[in-house]
């Protein structure tokens, strides 16, 4: 058999579509103008009460607020719905009310009939009653609720955003799960800022429905009288039958929509539905039980009152109260499989940290407390490095090792030991830039990063040793400090084939399509990964990555296929940026050049095919190459100056590879590297 296939506008309109939300708001605009057959208004309000029983279903089962975000924009609609249905039957009741008690429709009949019991004095009341209720008590005490819910939210807005930013410093979660929470907090500072301003709507449903009460019950008699010759004892009758049905029609679902308000408000930030919740906290002891039994059994026994009643409560909490003391008493049986089901499974034990921070446990305070400065200071390394660097350090996992000295921080690069230090935490370290100890007493010590002499002085003294051009570093400043110079010296390993290929993910839409006709037609992940390793490695900043992408397709498209070869066109093409990061505080580029004797020595020693040579000099050539590279830099030094050595683009990376093994600082560039337009001076030749 066929499926039914439904027309195009149809398939549009059907439940949870964006077409149908819009006709039926526009459907509410129209009941407030045009007048409704009382079919349609039948129809309307048994929508309006069904809805209101499913809000109210719904808010009792929810786990957490944040679940019912919908509910702010729910709650205007619903109270829309109200006001455009009270507004058909007045219209009604004005217009047909002298008809009979049926005139409105057998909805608003039957409530002021049945429900009313055919008092209209009784319904009056009755409809007061649920009025003030509503009014005064639901509707203003969760609008009291959400406006204090709401400014809480966004005063600890600031200090969450903290936590979780901490967490993910210290590596106890990583950027999907600090995104998520992020995404968390904000959810749940609009929720609660859109139910405060939501609770005003049903407040407001209850001022406008007690004023169109009014109407209806006086221009209904005045109508009733005047316009069609009733006596006043049956227009008063009549049209007080239509009125209070009228108002416990719209005041009902008023008030079941306003209950769930309040349920949503006042959970708070629990979890499990309400009755999940009510149930644990009010049966979770059995000494709130037996007493609310004695206080049953108790009334049972006093003159007058009912006993049956009050005795069948008194065995329920009892029977509640001796169940709970007797399943605390009965000890849980212990099995091996919960203990084997908690035992983390074997393959997180594979898992490497690429950053972690060991510490002592005479250490552990600096990364715990009120305010724990280390988290804070790795939470800002994190960034600066994104800043520089152009990429995203991954977490520092901060903890424990019981095998070190109490005294002792140990950093490890996947899980290898990049190095470690000694701490005298509170006492801070002063440092002479000039190299000597500070005249201070004090606990003399080398620095842990530099290897510079220092000196372990008394918070107190702080101001003394600012006073003689000392750097005075607390214990957290040291560790930080160590910990950025040994990131910087392995940045190249810390960036993973994952974090490059999200790397490539974030760029901005109108790079894509570069990244399109690179990948892989051209080069693959790896290889780009590769060639960000290699400048990094000589910390060269990524976060151009465009520009780079550019010169690697260049470099395809020319035929280069090995990394050095790449490497030298994405240079040249970062030219500007590298020549922006060698130039000294006068302005220009301070350079030591290559001389042609070393050029060609360097150029004769490369053996092997072109796209992979290797360098074969004698090693006293090198000895002696290193010896005089340390004489010139060291005298540009001497001068305050910290100059790039410069040499030609084919000898560029073996020349690196040597200096780097005793000043992996100074950097190498080729003549192609150099800006044009960069101011230069030649302060020595090698």
């Amino acid at each position: 058999m066929n499926a039914l296939v439904l027309p195009g506008w149809l398939r549009r309109a059907q439940p949870g579509n964006d077409v149908t939300l819009a006709l039926g708001v526009v459907a509410l605009l129209v009941v407030l103008v045009v007048p409704l057959p009382t079919m349609l208004l039948d129809l309307g309000l048994a929508v309006s009460i069904t809805l209101s029983v499913l809000v109210l279903m719904t808010a009792l089962f929810l786990r957490r607020p944040l679940d019912f975000t919908s509910f702010p924009t729910l709650l205007l609609l619903t109270t829309l719905l109200r006001l455009a249905l009270n507004v058909a039957t007045t219209r009604t009741v004005l217009t047909h009310g002298h008809e009979g008690p049926y005139a409105a429709g057998h909805v608003v009949g039957a409530f002021g009939g049945f429900l009313m019991g055919g008092d209209v004095v009784v319904g009056l009341i009755v409809f007061v009653i649920l009025l003030v209720v509503n009014f005064m008590v639901i509707t203003k005490g969760s609008g009291r609720i959400a406006e204090v819910a709401a400014r809480f939210s966004l005063d600890a807005l600031p200090g969450k955003q903290m936590a979780i930013d901490a967490d993910l410093s210290s590596g106890l979660i990583d950027e999907t799960e600090a995104r998520r929470r992020r995404r968390e907090l904000e959810e749940e500072t609009g929720f609660y800022g859109a139910m405060d301003g939501a609770a005003k709507f049903v407040r407001g449903d209850a001022i406008a429905g007690l004023i169109i009460t009014f109407i209806n019950l006086l221009g209904g008699m005045a109508i009733g009288v005047a316009r069609h010759g009733m006596a006043f004892g049956d227009a008063a009758q009549t049209f007080s039958l239509l009125t209070v049905g009228d108002g416990l029609v719209s005041q009902i679902p008023a008030l079941l929509v306003s209950v769930a308000a309040g349920i949503v408000v006042t959970k708070g930030n629990t979890e499990g539905t309400a009755d999940q919740m009510l149930v644990d906290q009010l049966g979770g002891s059995p000494k709130p039980l037996a007493i609310a039994a004695g206080a049953a059994g108790v009334m049972a026994l006093l003159p007058g009152m009912p006993m049956l009643p009050f005795l069948a409560l008194a065995g329920a909490a009892g029977a509640a109260a001796w169940a709970k003391q007797k399943a605390i008493d009965t000890p849980p049986e212990a099995t091996a499989t919960p203990a084997a089901a908690a035992d983390p499974p074997i393959a997180e034990t594979l898992r490497i940290d690429l950053l972690r921070l060991e510490l002592g446990y005479g250490l552990l305070s600096l990364a715990a407390g009120d305010a724990p400065r280390l988290t804070e200071q790795i939470k800002g390394l994190r960034r600066t490095i994104a800043q520089e660097m152009g990429f995203v350090l991954p977490s520092v996992r901060i903890q424990d090792n019981l095998s070190l000295s109490p005294d002792t921080y140990a950093i490890r690069v996947k899980e290898i030991e990049a190095g470690r230090g000694q701490l005298r935490p509170p006492l801070v370290l002063a440092i002479d830039p000039a190299g000597g100890v500070p005249d201070l007493p004090g606990e003399r010590c080398n620095e842990p990063t530099f290897g510079l002499p220092a000196l372990w002085i008394e918070e107190t003294r702080r101001e003394e040793a600012l006073a003689r051009g000392c750097t005075v570093v607390d214990a957290a400043g040291v560790v930080a400090t160590h910990l950025t110079e040994l990131v910087r010296e392995n940045m190249a390993e810390l960036l993973s084939f994952a974090e490059t290929q999200k790397l490539l993910d974030d760029l901005p839409a109108e790079h894509r399509k570069l990244v399109a006709d690179l990948v892989p037609a051209m080069i693959g992940v790896g290889g780009i990964q590769r060639v960000l390793q290699a400048l990094l490695a000589e910390r060269v900043s990524i976060r151009d990555l465009p520009t780079i992408l550019e010169g690697i397709q260049e470099a395809s498209a020319a035929g280069a296929r090995s990394v050095p070869g790449i490497l030298a066109i994405v240079r040249a093409r970062l030219a500007r940026q590298l020549s922006d990061a060698a130039r000294g505080a006068a302005g220009h580029v301070p350079m030591v050049t290559l001389s042609g004797d070393w050029e060609v020595a360097f150029t004769e020693a490369l053996v092997g095919p072109p796209e992979e040579r290797q360098l074969a000099m004698a090693p006293s050539r090198l000895g002696e190459f290193m010896q005089r590279v340390k004489e010139v830099f060291d005298a540009a030094n001497a001068a305050g100056e910290h100059p790039v050595l410069v040499c030609s683009g084919a000898i560029r990376p073996h020349v690196r590879a040597i200096v780097e093994r005793f000043r992996p600082a100074t950097a190498v560039l080729a003549h192609t590297e150099i800006h044009p337009r960069a101011r230069i001076r030649t302060v020595g030749t090698l």
